[in-house]
């Protein structure tokens, strides 16, 4: 399994843990006792290191990306994340960890798109970045989709010196 891989497994858990003390922890009105941030003070800071791993994780990781190839330039498969109604269409580009992953996702891609065939390629994190960046609709890349629901903005991805 990918360094990756494991960072994000590790970053959902510990989410998915104070996503459940939130709900707990709700008062009538909805609201948050002013202790929760304190009493979970370890867990936030734990989630914010492991999201910063990921930034940089993700800028050097070699992705396998799915394009659909029946479109001419053999275009990457997108996800539009926005309603309808909306006037900017945002999308995230699906990226994968491994063929497993990427296959499970083709195979949902399938069930959605009908008839059309798709490929598998290899892209470095940051590349995918720049090729979107200028595009407004951009929100970032789409770990391992529809399998997890983990998005990391683009503009997060970098790599910097501690």
């Amino acid at each position: 399994m990918s360094e990756l891989k494991e960072l994000v497994e590790k970053f959902i858990e510990i989410d998915d843990d104070l996503n459940e003390k939130i709900e707990n922890a709700l008062d009538e009105n909805d609201e948050l006792d002013d202790s929760f941030e304190d009493d979970n003070k370890e867990q936030l800071e734990q989630l914010g290191e492991i999201y910063h791993e990921i930034e940089h994780q993700v800028f050097h990781e070699e992705f396998i990306v799915v394009l659909n190839a029946n479109s001419e330039d053999k275009e990457i498969v997108a996800l539009i994340i926005s309603e309808e109604d909306e006037e900017k269409e945002e999308f995230v580009i699906p990226v994968y960890t491994d063929e497993a992953e990427a296959d499970e996702a083709i195979e949902v891609f399938k069930e959605q798109f009908g008839e059309n065939e798709f490929i598998c390629d290899k892209q470095i994190g940051n590349e995918i970045i720049s090729d979107y960046a200028e595009d407004e609709g951009f929100i970032g890349l789409a770990i391992n989709a529809p399998q997890w629901d983990f998005v990391i903005g683009g503009e997060d991805v970098h790599d910097c010196c501690e």
